[in-house]
């Protein structure tokens, strides 16, 4: 498998980094391990979280996923410097109002408890999961500094963050010395594009920041299970129907011909659009199955010529031509 370098580390990361939002809310902790332990051997190192994964979910108070991927690695003996571990800062833990944020005295706390949910003494990716406008970018930066210093974090990323949002954080580092950000996590595949390509990539392409796509697949659209007159009863049907269209239809049944032509699935057309794009380090996949799991690790096996991912490109734009 060919592993791609992200942040000024040089951590070298898998094509495909698998996402745990799933986990201990789709998945039950069996299969999460399960799913785990299957992506590993298949050769993804990326492993990225959130502390709040899934408090939306009935009886899940937060932390569960984080908890389910440190007993993982304690229970099946993972060499820690195997896997790259990614996790997030920002929501709200419950524990009251100031349970929330990116304040110093937030993130101190907060990674302290994502440490000992993960079973670990250090994570490789450390995430601002959106921005805070209650507490200056400055003030969130220097509390990250220090637990670089401290060699509890080892890079920094942000996600969730519009272009001047990002613009203001590389600022920030750059003229107070403080570490930055140095990867972005956007909502961004196929029929969510404008969010990030109107000025998003040009960011990441000119300051050399990592990009990790979530939702490479749409909440489920992307994977053809949902159709014209087909909508399953899944715990994220109500996400996917924002992407209910004619155009979208068309889209589909054009990424079904070209499956049908590569011998492939419509979800691995989907994340083989993005991974043929220079600019995508890695798309975050979530599985509540192994045999989802598989068919997203097929991704990585098919190729889209220059004039297929054109031809996507334009029945996918959100722009006119000389816009």
């Amino acid at each position: 498998m060919e592993y791609r370098v992200l942040g000024l580390t040089d951590l070298n990361v898998s094509p495909l980094c698998l996402g745990s939002m799933q986990f201990g809310w789709t998945a039950d902790e069996a299969m999460s391990q399960r799913v785990l332990s299957a992506a590993y051997e298949a050769g993804i190192n990326f492993i990225d979280t959130a502390n709040i994964y899934s408090r939306w979910a009935d009886g899940n108070p937060g932390g569960v996923a984080e908890q389910i991927v440190g007993r993982w690695m304690k229970q099946n003996n993972i060499p820690r410097d195997k896997i790259v571990l990614a996790t997030k800062v920002r929501g709200n833990m419950g524990a009251g109002p100031e349970d929330e944020g990116l304040s110093r005295s937030h993130i101190l706390q907060a990674v302290e408890n994502s440490l000992r949910r993960l079973q670990t003494d250090h994570i490789d990716l450390y995430q601002a999961h959106w921005p805070d406008e209650k507490t200056s970018i400055e003030e969130t930066l220097r509390a990250f500094e220090e637990l670089v210093r401290q060699g509890k974090v080892r890079i920094l990323g942000a996600s969730n963050y519009s272009a001047w949002e990002l613009m203001q954080a590389l600022w920030s580092s750059d003229r107070n010395s403080l570490p930055r950000y140095d990867s972005l996590q956007p909502h961004y595949n196929l029929v969510h594009r404008d969010e990030f390509e109107r000025e998003l990539a040009a960011v990441c392409r000119t300051y050399h920041l990592g990009v990790l796509p979530y939702s490479p697949l749409a909440g489920g659209f992307l994977t053809g299970k949902y159709r014209r007159n087909l909508v399953p009863n899944t715990a994220r049907a109500g996400g996917a129907k924002r992407y209910f269209s004619e155009r979208n239809w068309v889209l589909l049944e054009q990424m079904d011909a070209l499956a049908k032509e590569k011998h492939a699935s419509v979800s691995q057309i989907a994340l083989a659009w993005l991974l043929a794009d220079p600019l995508i380090t890695c798309p975050i996949i979530g599985a509540n199955s192994i045999e989802q799991l598989k068919d997203n690790l097929g991704a990585v096996n098919v190729r889209l010529m220059p004039a297929e991912k054109t031809a996507l490109d334009k029945a996918s734009a959100w722009k006119e031509d000389g816009e």
